[in-house]
């Protein structure tokens, strides 16, 4: 029997402007626990900038995200323009900044901000494709923005401001705690909050792996 592939969608490594390391092994942990394989990839551009990780100061450097990514993956890692979504059995989304900056403009310019072209062309095919889509800390933002026009219901935590710039281009939030999830079960969407509530990597994966074991049970 295949194995089921799951898509794995990073947005650069580290917490402030990429990829939350953290939540992205996890996800990647708790897949390859479930029997499945995962199959990274991300988009080839330019980070929306560098954040020096020990000082949080913005660097004047450049970096690109799919570079970025692949050191998370080990190297194992697909230029998003690459992936076929009839290949995938589900797609998930860890958190950190970067899906926020690099996959969207959610951080700098809000909900109004834009989603870059080739993501919403990803999330939209696995949409309706009827295939899940699973989303950790503030990735469900990008989602949201992506498919509002399909009035997706997610978590994004507890942070008010947030969940109101959401609602107001018609996303429905439902509150979660840190090892909850929430399911839109008519978009097969799940989300967990992860560290927008943490507090610590424990914490955060008990949230992840329940996540991936709905996405896992969704692609029966």
């Amino acid at each position: 029997m295949d194995k089921k592939k799951i898509g794995v969608l990073l947005s650069g490594c580290g917490v402030f402007d990429g990829t939350e390391i953290h939540e992205s092994v996890l996800t990647l942990l708790f897949i390859d626990q479930a029997g499945a394989e995962a199959v990274c990839f991300a988009p080839d551009i330019p980070q929306a900038h560098v954040i020096n990780h020990l000082t949080q100061q913005e660097e004047k450097e450049t970096r690109n995200v799919l570079v970025e990514s692949a050191r998370i993956a080990r190297g194992e890692i697909q230029n998003i323009n690459d992936v076929d979504v009839a290949q995938l059995d589900a797609v998930i989304l860890p958190g950190g900044f970067g899906a926020a900056k690099n996959l969207s403009e959610f951080a700098f310019k809000g909900p109004q901000g834009e989603v870059n072209k080739d993501v919403v062309a990803l999330l939209e095919k696995v949409i309706e494709a009827k295939k899940p889509l699973g989303a950790l800390c503030i990735a469900p933002a990008t989602v949201g923005m992506a498919l509002k026009d399909r009035s997706p219901e997610l978590t994004i935590g507890s942070e008010e401001g947030i969940i109101g710039a959401l609602e107001s281009i018609g996303v429905k939030h439902a509150l979660c705690k840190v090892d909850e999830i929430a399911v839109d079960e008519k978009n097969l969407i799940v989300t967990s909050p992860a560290y927008m509530i943490g507090p610590g990597i424990a914490d955060v994966a008990k949230g992840i792996k329940k996540l991936v074991e709905k996405v896992m049970e969704m692609t029966q």
